[in-house]
């Protein structure tokens, strides 16, 4: 009876979690366990300038929380949430919105009451001026950590989801920049190793009054790694280890170039802690990051450290896929160019040509086109599509055009039975699945009319448009694909070019894509077409391929061939035929 006696008179004497706030000597107020306040003490409306009966039946982190730019914290990454949500007595410092709309910084601690039948589980948080001693976090001092579990995480996340949705080496690194700044530091370092084995400083960002400072005079090449150097940078570079760093560790004596540049970057930037890890790939070493802090009072902790390799690591991947992309992507194209021609001159008529690849670096199309003088003169035209996205299809699309070559200049026959004669051996000797092409022989008389005779395998007819804006597709003359295995009776056509008229021959890319049919396509590329004609060639074609193809799910490559006849009083210079 006497232990319930004592019992009793201690609970009559406790303060009920609401009556808290009003005893301390300190900005002060309590929330629920859902995290809504439920007082607020006189300090607390002084210094977060706001009014307790505003504030009370509200969420605290809604109300208050903010990141360093005033925007609304994610509940993942505050700290303040955290510790509340899981009843863990705990100090740290972060930023709040005053009632008024400014930004403030406060140290602030949690301390979570003792629950009771009739205020559930409450808890008490404390504010402070920073001014007046900095509040260290519980988990931060066991851990020597400055982000939370949770923050750590978020940042992990944040780090894999942003690095690994780009191809692009500058972009990557752009990322990774905003990612680490200023959560972990104010400086910003990468330098990488290039293709040739050289280093070359390609970063060095401060982070200052809520912006990005690029110190282009810090960046540029850098001395070669030495291959026994101790010093951390050229640890990082071989791949050996990572290091926290101070300017002390690079006052001594260099060992190399690098070391006089460390020395400088350290000097210049007024880094007081820096953390050095290197950029791994899958196979190589990629370079090395520094993230570094001078207005930070706090000094880079092993935990940081730690955190820094997994966010390496994580770039060094998505560099690499940067890389073997680019590098894919310049093969292809590469390859592609040197197997398409070089246009030949041909007196009065003007040409252009434009080849455009597939979007996947890892993908050779088979889309060509050629132009070529004939042994009697006249100028014989093709562009065509062989099926795939493939080496194989390149290499087929190379024999191809090399068998027409040969059968337009041995043969002196219409374009329907050199296309015939191709058809017959394309499967056989190219080991071509299918393909379509539109061939033409183009002619000039003695009177300067320029006339084509064509014949089409299957392939998207050429367009015509006049100089005053009329355009028509030219449907005559369609036939059968290439290497069907089928007898096809193919025709030819013949027209004669209006003066100052535009003839373009182009594959499919141009005109459909898995969101559009090829109906809309050919349709927006007459319009665009028409409207364009009074442009100067080169630039009819740049802007006829940048306006009619279709910008979304096109994963085809594109090849175009346009050429425009003189006007009616330009006559033009006789042609000799060939011997």
């Amino acid at each position: 009876m006497e232990d319930q006696d004592v019992e009793s008179e201690s609970a009559r004497g406790a303060a009920s979690p609401s009556e808290l706030p009003g005893r301390l000597e300190a900005a002060a107020c309590v929330v629920d366990d859902c995290g809504v306040i439920t007082a607020v003490n006189a300090r607390a409306e002084r210094l977060l300038r706001i009014k307790a009966a505003d504030v009370i039946g509200r969420d605290a982190h809604d109300l208050l929380h903010r990141d360093g730019h005033g925007q609304p914290l994610a509940r993942a990454r505050c700290r303040v949430e955290e510790a509340v949500l899981a009843r863990r007595t705990q100090t740290g410092r972060g930023w709040f919105e005053q009632g008024d709309g400014n930004l403030t910084e406060l140290s602030w601690s949690i301390v979570p009451c003792a629950r009771s039948a009739d205020s559930g589980a409450d808890t008490l948080m404390i504010f402070h001026d920073p001014g007046t001693g900095l509040a260290t976090s519980e988990g931060a001092a066991e851990t020597g950590a400055t982000l939370s579990e949770l923050e750590r995480l978020a940042l992990l996340a944040e780090t894999t989801t942003q690095l690994t949705s780009t191809l692009d080496s500058e972009e990557t690194l752009r990322r990774l920049v905003q990612l680490v700044v200023p959560r972990l530091a104010d400086w910003v370092v990468v330098d990488l190793i290039t293709e040739a084995d050289e280093v070359e400083r390609v970063i060095v960002v401060h982070y200052e009054d809520d912006a990005l400072t690029y110190r282009e005079d810090l960046q540029g090449p850098m001395p070669p790694v030495p291959a026994e150097s101790p010093m951390p940078l050229s640890r990082a570079l071989r791949g050996a280890a990572s290091t926290l760093v101070r300017p002390a560790t690079y006052q001594g004596p260099p060992d190399s170039g690098i070391a006089i540049e460390q020395r400088r970057l350290f000097e210049a930037t007024g880094m007081h802690s820096a953390a050095i890890a290197p950029i791994r790939g899958v196979r190589d070493v990629l370079g090395a990051l520094t993230l570094g802090r001078s207005k930070r009072p706090d000094a880079m902790t092993p935990a940081d450290l730690s955190l820094v390799e997994d966010i390496t690591r994580r770039t060094g991947l998505a560099l690499d896929n940067a890389r073997l992309y680019q590098r894919q992507r310049k093969v292809a194209e590469t390859m592609q160019r040197h197997l398409l021609p070089q246009l030949p001159s041909i007196p009065g008529l003007q040409m252009t040509a434009r080849y455009v690849p597939s979007p996947d670096a890892s993908q050779v199309g088979g889309d060509w086109y050629d132009v070529f003088t004939l042994a009697d003169g006249t100028t014989a035209l093709a562009i065509g599509d062989v099926v795939g996205h493939d080496l194989d299809a390149a290499a087929g699309m190379a024999q191809v055009r090399s068998i027409l070559r040969a059968y337009a200049w041995t043969h002196h026959d219409p374009p329907s039975a050199i296309v015939n004669r191709l058809d017959e051996s394309a499967m056989h000797i190219a080991g071509v699945s299918m393909a379509t092409l539109v061939f033409g022989i183009l002619e000039q008389t003695g009177d300067g009319a320029w006339h084509l005779a064509w014949t089409n395998a299957g392939h998207p007819p050429p367009l015509l448009i006049t100089h005053d804006g009329q355009a028509r597709y030219l449907t005559e003359g369609h036939g059968l694909l290439l290497s069907t295995g089928l007898t096809a009776k193919r025709t030819d056509t013949r027209i004669v070019l209006p003066p100052q008229s535009t003839l373009v021959l182009y594959t499919d890319g141009l005109v459909e894509s898995r969101d559009h049919s090829i109906d809309d396509g050919l349709e927006r590329l007459r319009k665009h077409a028409a409207s364009l004609v009074h442009r100067p060639l080169a630039a009819f074609t740049d802007l006829l391929l940048e306006r009619a193809r279709p910008v979304r799910n096109n994963d085809d490559d594109i090849a175009i061939l346009a050429l425009r006849t003189p006007a009616a009083h330009e006559p033009s210079p006789p042609r000799l035929s060939a011997p």
